[in-house]
């Protein structure tokens, strides 16, 4: 992920080794990494059975939150790709019946939004 792309909060894909060396003990059995993003500080990661984000919070990051949502809660998501002069894709996640989207997060352009969108359908179109 270059530089210009994280000041501007733009998440890139992370290696599945990075992540699981990284996030491995919050998995529970039979729990696997299907995709991984890095936004500058934090990390959202799609598994088999969730979605797990981790936001690093004040000055020197030490103290982390994990938020679990479980793909059942996610009544809703939507894509948008980049265009010729964006620089990001965004996504969009409604949790339950909120009217406005509890999570939103924007890519840059060296992810592949279809492929964030197949495991998102693959799992809340069950």
């Amino acid at each position: 992920m270059g530089l210009f792309s994280a000041l501007l909060g733009n998440a890139g894909a992370v290696s599945k080794e990075n992540l699981i060396n990284d996030y491995g003990k919050l998995l529970i059995e039979g729990e696997e990494i299907e995709l991984g993003f890095k936004l500058i500080r934090d990390t959202f990661i799609f598994t088999t059975k969730r979605l797990i984000l981790i936001e690093k919070q004040g000055i020197t990051g030490s103290k982390v939150e994990y938020k679990s949502i479980v793909y059942k809660s996610i009544s809703r998501f939507s894509i948008e790709t980049a265009g010729t002069f964006d620089l990001e894709a965004e996504l969009k996640i409604w949790v339950s019946s909120e009217t406005n989207p509890s999570i939103v997060k924007q890519f840059n352009k060296s992810v592949n939004v279809y492929d964030v969108q197949t495991v998102l359908a693959h799992h809340v179109l069950r």
